[in-house]
């Protein structure tokens, strides 16, 4: 999987097409994630102890890896990530500037 937890991404289909955010949490067996601020839910929670509050939470949903592409932190654009060899270890760059993702 070429996305990992704390990138930066961008939306590149659906209702929240263009938006940016973060990425919570990465499930490589589905192949999907959770983006901040991305494909929010409402999810209806029931207190289960005295002095618990009930109530509507917005809740993020996982979306799938194909619908987003990583942004550059040097160039700032949206880019698919390729891999190089750098002093034997294996890093991703960005196809547009060739520039390194942390």
């Amino acid at each position: 999987m070429r996305i990992k937890k704390g990138d930066n991404v961008q939306v590149l289909s659906g209702n929240d097409k263009g938006k940016t955010g973060e990425v919570l949490e990465v499930n490589p067996k589905d192949d999907k994630i959770i983006v901040k601020g991305v494909n929010i839910r409402k999810k209806h929670i029931k207190a289960r102890k005295q002095g618990e509050e009930s109530g509507i939470i917005p809740v993020e949903c996982a979306i799938p890896t194909s619908k987003v592409n990583v942004v550059c932190s040097k160039c700032g654009k949206a880019t698919k990530v390729g891999y190089s060899e750098e002093k034997g270890k294996k890093v991703r760059v960005c196809k547009k500037c060739g520039a390194t993702i942390k």
